[in-house]
């Protein structure tokens, strides 16, 4: 598998960012005096970004908001998550010797998150895992972000590899259609950040642990070999086809 590049969403894929995310946004609502919201409320829209978390938060009262009073909340967040960023965020279980025997294998590890960059390296550094992947890609490092195929085409890229060898890993449906809409196999995960079931978005394979992946990774990989020499097959009878026609 050395040439092969592996792209991983964070949030919900690599790391369960999710109580440090839910106490930055109840930070929030403590600044504004109203009631916390409990953590099962809002997982399921920690992959959504800092301002979708707020606002689900907040609830109707939000929309009296000004844009310049949003922006404030929004800065409360960041600054506050930031001081917090891995104060009970944890790589998922088995993420860790999974990063550790792909990357003795040869294999490229990057992220593509829609995390800011800074905030993801600084995530990643915290929790000791930033040695493992050749290019660590946010929010603002490109352009685009997903699920515009362009984040992830770019982070392969930045990685040193090559969208014909690259598989995604993600749990929700913006990196299932950032890797679909950039002919990329994709790997959905089971325990992220999603409302409806990751299977509901088709990604080619799903994982219920980090200890299912190499075996997942090696049936996209023979899948796509067996695509490959069938499209060849196909080529070189074609080709044929057309030197008995002349």
């Amino acid at each position: 598998m050395t040439d092969l590049t592996l792209v991983f969403d964070l949030d919900g894929t690599l790391v369960d960012s999710a109580p440090d995310l839910i106490a930055s946004t109840n930070h929030v609502l403590d600044h504004l005096g109203l009631p916390r919201v409990d953590a099962a409320t809002l997982r399921p829209f920690v992959g959504h970004g800092a301002k979708h978390m707020i606002e689900k938060a907040i609830g109707p009262a939000c929309e009296k908001l000004s844009e310049a009073e949003r922006a404030e909340l929004l800065k409360r967040y960041l600054d506050f998550y930031s001081a917090n960023i891995a104060t009970d965020s944890r790589p998922f279980a088995g993420v860790v010797p999974a990063l550790q025997k792909l990357r003795a294998e040869g294999v490229r590890l990057a992220v593509c998150t829609n995390k800011m960059e800074g905030m993801a390296q600084r995530l990643l550094d915290a929790l000791d895992m930033t040695h493992y992947f050749t290019a660590i890609a946010g929010r603002d490092t490109f352009p685009v972000s997903k699920p515009d195929p362009g984040a992830l085409l770019g982070t392969i890229a930045l990685a040193g590899g090559d969208r014909s060898h690259a598989i995604m890993v993600g749990d929700t449906n913006v990196d299932i259609a950032a890797a679909k809409a950039a002919s990329v196999p994709v790997i959905g995960v089971t325990f992220g950040y999603t409302e409806t079931p990751v299977q509901a978005f088709s990604p080619d394979a799903v994982i219920e642990h980090f200890a299912e992946l190499e075996q997942a990774i090696g049936m996209l990989v023979s899948r796509r070999q067996q695509t490959n020499v069938a499209t060849a097959d196909a080529d070189e009878r074609s080709r044929l086809a057309r030197a008995v026609a002349h």
